[in-house]
């Protein structure tokens, strides 16, 4: 099994999925981490890759939705927030995980977008640039680390019943049917299926993809 290390803004919550993940036999550690901030970004892979002798694989998970608004109400701070996490954050993790997998002869980077990296939907105009950003960015780094034996994938998740959206829900049945109706399959999905789909591009079960998008969307993009 894998070496589990999370890097989160949230050490209560991560705390306690490490604590969850040694109470089952795994190693695991948690670092404090704001991915806007490159010095954090880099300091925190240096201490991974010493503490644990190298880097394999690397998930740029960090993400904001922002403001819901159309595109010509968006102020330049409310841009530049989600665009800061989103798409520098996912730079700065790349730019300092690449060499200390360099070193280790070789890796797998996956970059978790969304459906709305691929497709529109009216609304959130900077998530949706930021989250097609980074599919590219995984496509080009996919060519730019091919010789490094470093894959790059991305990761396009649909309607998640994360506890902020299970919490939605209950507040309101009709939003809930309306999401669920959404999606073809006739439901949302849950985060141990994005979960799986990231362990396989990490594992060598994917080691001939590079530069492609696994979509989990129940079919919303098949519409």
């Amino acid at each position: 099994g894998a070496k589990v290390m999370i890097a989160d803004l949230l050490d209560v919550e991560g705390k306690k999925l490490v604590d969850e993940i040694k109470s089952l036999g795994g190693v695991a550690k948690f670092y404090h981490l704001n991915v806007t901030n490159e010095q954090e970004v880099e300091e925190v892979y240096g201490k991974i890759a010493k503490e644990f002798g190298g880097i394999d694989g690397s998930v740029n998970n960090a993400g904001i939705e922002g403001a819901s608004k159309p595109t010509h109400e968006i102020t330049e701070k409310e841009w530049d927030a989600v665009m800061s996490v989103n798409v520098k954050g996912v730079f700065f993790c790349t730019k300092h995980v690449v060499p200390h997998m360099q070193k280790s002869g070789g890796g797998s980077v996956v970059n978790i977008s969304s459906i709305y990296g691929l497709v529109g939907s009216g609304d959130i105009s900077h998530y949706h640039a930021s989250k097609g950003a980074v599919r590219l960015m995984a496509k080009n780094d996919a060519l730019t680390y091919a010789k490094d034996n470093i894959r790059f994938n991305s990761v396009h998740p649909g309607g998640i019943l994360t506890p902020l959206l299970e919490r939605l829900v209950k507040e309101d049945p009709v939003f809930g049917k309306k999401l669920n109706d959404a999606h073809p399959i006739g439901h949302i999905g849950e985060p141990l299926d994005i979960a799986n789909g990231v362990l396989f591009l990490l594992s060598d079960e994917s080691k001939f993809m590079t530069g492609s998008e696994l979509i989990i969307d129940g079919g919303y993009t098949c519409q």
